[in-house]
């Protein structure tokens, strides 16, 4: 597994309109040399909907672009031709590093800040007025390739150029690709689920999540994230 890898571009974003929609959104962001890095994200770096986006558990969000290649030969036009390095809001762009390279709870050094892996993305319906298919969220999600988030252990300057390197694993046996599985392939899998909400390093949202598959034996609705509230009538 990739342990250090360059920082190819940094980027930040301020709220705009998202499409020609009233949706206010930070996925437009732009890069920068440098910028420091807080428990809450990169400095000057905005985002539309705070509940789901941004904050101390999702402060840091990388896609890999090794994806975009495949990305685009999927998708139609217009949505091919935005399948470029930052079209998913990520704050951090590399090459040869994926969710199957990054583990739950690893650590990394990254300039002078330290930050550790949290949970992969969750897609939501915002990427379906970004690429202008309504379903782009679910494909994202099918891909099982959706990004991650880092929440920050020690803040400081971050740069252009920086490489993360991998400073501890803890858990070696969960790859992100495996909880993305678990998540939305073999959702009811108890001895798996049994251990996701057990891993101390991801987030309250989801070990809360396998534990609430294990005591319910049912699967969330994934519909209002995946496609957005319903219309008003």
């Amino acid at each position: 597994m990739a342990a250090d890898v360059e920082i190819r571009e940094l980027r930040i974003g301020t709220l705009k309109r998202l499409d020609d929609s009233g949706t206010l959104t930070g996925i437009y962001k732009q890069q920068v040399d440098s910028a420091y890095l807080n428990i809450n994200g990169l400095s000057d770096d905005q985002q539309g909907d705070k509940h789901h986006h941004g904050g101390p558990e999702k402060a840091l969000h990388h896609f890999a672009s090794d994806h975009y290649g495949r990305l685009r030969e999927a998708l139609p036009e217009p949505a091919a031709g935005h399948c470029q390095p930052g079209a998913f809001g990520e704050n951090l762009v590399t090459e040869g590093f994926t969710e199957n390279d990054v583990c739950a709870g690893d650590v990394y050094r990254l300039g002078e800040a330290i930050v550790e892996v949290s949970q992969p993305r969750q897609p939501c319906w915002r990427l379906n007025l970004r690429f202008g298919i309504p379903d782009m969220s679910l494909r994202l999600q099918n891909s099982l390739r959706t990004g991650w988030y880092y929440r920050v252990l020690q803040p400081g300057i971050v740069h252009r150029g920086d490489r993360l390197i991998l400073d501890q694993r803890p858990n070696p046996d969960w790859p992100l690709s495996r909880v993305l599985s678990l998540l939305y392939e073999i959702p009811l899998e108890h001895t798996a689920l049994r251990e996701m909400a057990g891993l101390k390093q991801l987030t309250p949202n989801l070990r809360g999540l396998a534990q609430k598959r294990l005591e319910t034996g049912k699967v969330e609705d994934w519909e209002r994230r995946l496609f957005g509230p319903a219309p008003a009538e």
